[in-house]
């Protein structure tokens, strides 16, 4: 059987591809700026603030788009406002041997699933998910994950409370920017 004997087989074909970075100039991260304040912010509102015309701004989005710096514009739900307060920490260790592959395929099916990354240490998987309520994750556990061909064990860490969410983008792309001015001079 392929799964016992290349327990990592498969892995590349799913997981997000390493990309090498894009090179970013001075224009480009006040783009990301400006963007990280306000996602919906129009190219003409944009292109005042940077002194540029809105095809030069568009271009530049378009290319931010194409290398994958810009990967979306995205809604943040309130999962705890929509009726999903409990946020759990899944850790999973998998049958020695077995494929991760095709468990965190399975993972990504179950909706409760946010995200799923693949960690070095005593644990193969770290996942994180969001729930109703105790009920709803007892079920979730038994009649799901539990259920998943190669899950050997997991440890299920459910949050007492969250720090506040953060805008880290902002602060990282100034980072950025005082890098690359650094480099500059």
């Amino acid at each position: 059987m392929a799964d016992s004997v290349t327990p990592l087989a498969g892995l590349a074909a799913i997981v997000a591809p390493q990309v090498p970075p894009a090179v970013l100039d001075a224009v480009d991260l006040e783009i990301l700026r400006l963007l990280a304040s306000d996602a919906r912010t129009s190219q003409r509102s944009l292109a005042r603030t940077l002194g540029m015309s809105p095809p030069a701004v568009g271009e530049r989005i378009a290319r931010l788009e194409r290398a994958g710096v810009i990967r979306g514009y995205t809604l943040d739900i309130g999962w705890p406002e929509a009726g999903f307060p409990v946020t759990v920490f899944l850790t999973i260790t998998a049958v020695q041997g077995y494929s991760l592959a095709p468990v965190i395929e399975a993972l990504r099916e179950l909706p409760e699933v946010t995200d799923v990354s693949l960690v070095t240490g005593a644990i193969d998987l770290l996942a994180r998910l969001v729930v109703r309520d105790h009920n709803h994750l007892r079920q979730l556990l038994l009649e799901r994950v539990w259920q998943i061909t190669g899950v050997q064990r997991t440890e299920t860490l459910v949050t007492l409370a969250e720090m506040q969410p953060k805008q880290f983008a902002i602060p990282l792309l100034d980072s950025m920017r005082g890098a690359h001015q650094g480099g500059a001079a």
